[in-house]
């Protein structure tokens, strides 16, 4: 009785063609786009999804062509910070068409399609093992998404990834080598443990790391132009890693992420100033890199 590493090549499946198949879709799909930018954490509830529709915003107000993927397919945010939920993409020309935010930006996002009271539901052909099939399910349809869209020309793609120290590594392998990763912390002891972690899993695999950005490093008094500390002194763990900038807490910006309202329409604020160093040590480091 032969075992599974007996079979030659794939068996007859013809899976690896398949597989040969999606690539080369996925590969047309995003031949236009000059820059893909993974942002993630490993941690969660640090901000990277609300990081990355500003910087999104902050792109597009500069004249780049940017769009965001939200890869978070089991607790989308991307389409109501952007204001686009419950606008589908269009078919055009065999592709989707994405909807656009009020700053400019393309956007896919399953919240664009998929109520926010409603959880994505997978099938799974496996009892007793539905994480496993989720996972494989995730992947598997964030491929199809990757192939299926008009992405279009564009300086940037910026990809919100899920939580997940070991999932980090695992979008990495997905991504490819084209994939430049940014890493979002807080000034928490915690938060920094969980991203050192990523960041050490991330060169394991050999993945190009930009840098970090410190969401939440302070407080944005509203009405008083100054930032304030938001947490106790830490001695502030090195990541290894450049960071590309620290970024306060604004209580005005959160509520127009509710709102789907872009940073760009609040620029003189210590948050959008902050954002706007950020993006221009990122897109230096992407040249450098490159």
């Amino acid at each position: 009785m032969k075992g599974y590493y007996d079979i030659p090549g794939d068996g007859g499946s013809r899976i690896l063609e398949q597989v040969a198949a999606q690539q080369g879709r996925i590969d047309a799909a995003l031949a236009g786009v000059r820059h893909l930018v993974a942002i993630g954490s490993g941690k969660g509830g640090v901000g990277k999804s609300t990081l990355t529709v500003h910087l999104a915003a902050t792109l597009a107000a500069r004249g780049a062509g940017v769009a965001v993927l939200d890869a978070d397919l089991n607790g989308p945010t991307q389409a109501r910070m952007a204001g686009v939920a419950g606008t589908a993409p269009l078919p055009v020309d065999g592709r989707m068409a994405l909807p656009r935010s009020r700053a400019g930006f393309g956007v896919f996002s399953m919240g664009s399609l998929v109520p926010e009271e409603r959880a994505l539901e997978f099938d799974s052909v496996a009892p007793g093992a539905s994480h496993t099939w989720r996972a494989t399910r995730e992947f598997a349809l964030l491929g199809e998404i990757l192939g299926a869209v008009a992405w279009g020309r564009l300086d940037a793609l910026l990809i919100d990834l899920p939580p997940g120290a070991e999932r980090i590594v695992q979008y990495s392998e997905f991504l490819g080598p084209r994939t430049a990763f940014v890493l979002v912390t807080i000034p928490s002891d915690v938060a920094r443990g969980v991203v050192a972690r990523s960041a050490a899993a991330l060169s394991g695999a050999g993945a190009r790391v930009l840098g970090y950005i410190e969401n939440m490093d302070g407080y944005a008094c509203p009405g008083c132009d100054t930032v304030r500390p938001l947490f106790a002194p830490t001695d502030r763990r090195d990541l290894g890693l450049p960071c590309l900038g620290s970024v306060p807490f604004d209580p005005g910006l959160a509520e127009a992420c509710d709102r789907g309202i872009p940073i760009t329409e609040r620029p003189d604020t210590p948050a959008a100033r902050a954002l706007a160093r950020c993006v221009d040590l990122m897109l230096r480091s992407l040249e450098t890199s490159s």
